[in-house]
């Protein structure tokens, strides 16, 4: 098939859910990909940050084919080994209790806020069910998750929302402890960086003094990395480097490098919350997919994760160096990188695409850069040089 072939039986036969760019990809390899008329790009989307490995890694192939040809899948009526194994790599690089597999990180955040109202139905009986957010904070695409996400762009056509939700300002303690005055809020849940709302890092200090306020009031932090999460900041949660112990940790893309898999990390606080019959998913924990998560997990040592944080600053500082006139700003932790940019970012990314490089855009005016985590330097090298060219034009 060519790329027009693709395209077009992809628009008659797919709703139009995605307005996607004109590019059908075949194939890559690690972050060099291509389409089905030979033209490469590098990757510096990464799909949309799941493609943690890049493409054609060994040990995640290896795995995951293994895999196939054992069980594919038996649901979770039934233990295997793949699952346990994923969950103990998990509780035991973070320190939390236990884990639920889902499927991705809408449903994830879904599970967090289950849990949290169940946790104080459980301590504090009806009434006490509302759950503080962020303004410019981005949950996902289900009818709660859309509630919880704080940009209005996000609350239309899908009448009723779910209730319970309420917006605070990032980086403002005051506005969580206004919130928090009825008496009615059980958790509140943020993401540490703003991925969708523009690639906003929270300000440490407001994180820590959140996280203590929470603890005082028997309030659940819950905190979002399905974008943040896996390597992708540099540390294997981003969490870890804002020195907070948080009672639920989501977490999605990148975690099986391609392949559907999230969950929610528990910590002892709230572990036992979800008992038996309360929460369930047909797929989560898949043999396959948690198959994946390992040989994921097993990549990311310290040495690897450390270079994840170089990569990033080396691409933040060399974007900076520029001087260009268009950028107002460079931001991120580790390969999740905004740059932002005083023309249309859409625009700029849609040449960007053409030129050979993908990228995304977040907020109102930023590019998203996030590159599979085993990017090399020449790869890295190749697609700024693209960004240059194109950002120097305006």
């Amino acid at each position: 098939m060519t790329n027009h072939d693709v395209m077009q039986q992809t628009d008659e036969f797919i709703l139009g859910t995605y307005k996607r760019f004109p590019v059908a990809l075949e194939s890559g390899e690690n972050a060099t990909l291509k389409d089905f008329d030979g033209k490469t790009y590098i990757d510096f989307a990464s799909g949309i940050g799941v493609c943690s490995l890049g493409c054609g890694n060994e040990s995640w192939l290896s795995a995951i084919t293994a895999q196939a040809k054992k069980l594919p899948h038996v649901s979770n009526l039934f233990y295997t080994e793949p699952a346990a194994t994923a969950a103990k790599m998990l509780v035991e690089r973070t320190g939390m209790q236990g884990v639920f597999f889902s499927n991705s990180g809408a449903e994830a955040n879904e599970g967090a806020i289950k849990l949290a109202r169940k946790y104080s139905f459980d301590k504090y009986g009806a009434g006490r069910n509302q759950i503080i957010t962020l303004n410019h904070s981005f949950h996902g695409r289900t009818i709660t998750t859309l509630a919880a996400t704080g940009q209005d762009v996000f609350h239309n056509y899908f009448f009723p929302f779910t209730e319970g939700f309420v917006y605070a300002e990032p980086n403002d303690t005051a506005s969580i402890k206004s919130a928090c005055m009825s008496g009615t809020v059980c958790a509140v849940l943020m993401e540490l960086i703003q991925g969708e709302g523009g690639v906003l890092p929270l300000d440490q200090a407001f994180v820590q003094e959140v996280a203590e306020f929470c603890q005082s009031r028997d309030i659940l932090l819950l905190i979002d990395e399905v974008q943040t999460g896996v390597g992708r900041t540099g540390s294997l949660f981003c969490f870890q480097q804002y020195g907070i112990t948080p009672d639920v940790v989501t977490f999605a893309k990148g975690i099986a490098a391609g392949l559907p898999f999230g969950g929610v990390l528990a910590a002892k606080s709230c572990a036992s919350t979800l008992s038996a019959g309360t929460h369930a998913t047909t797929f989560g924990g898949n043999p396959i997919c948690a198959a994946g998560a390992v040989a994921v997990l097993s990549q990311l040592t310290p040495d690897f994760l450390a270079e994840v944080a170089q990569k990033g600053a080396y691409i933040r500082e060399t974007i900076a160096g520029w001087n260009l006139p268009v950028v107002t700003s460079v931001r991120g932790l580790g390969l999740m990188i905004g740059v932002g940019v005083s023309c249309s970012h859409r625009e700029a990314v849609g040449k960007l695409v053409e030129s050979g490089l993908l990228a995304l855009t977040a907020g109102a005016d930023t590019i998203r850069l996030m590159p599979p985590l085993t990017i090399t330097k020449a790869e890295i090298d190749a697609g700024l040089e693209i960004l240059k060219q194109i950002l120097s034009a305006y």
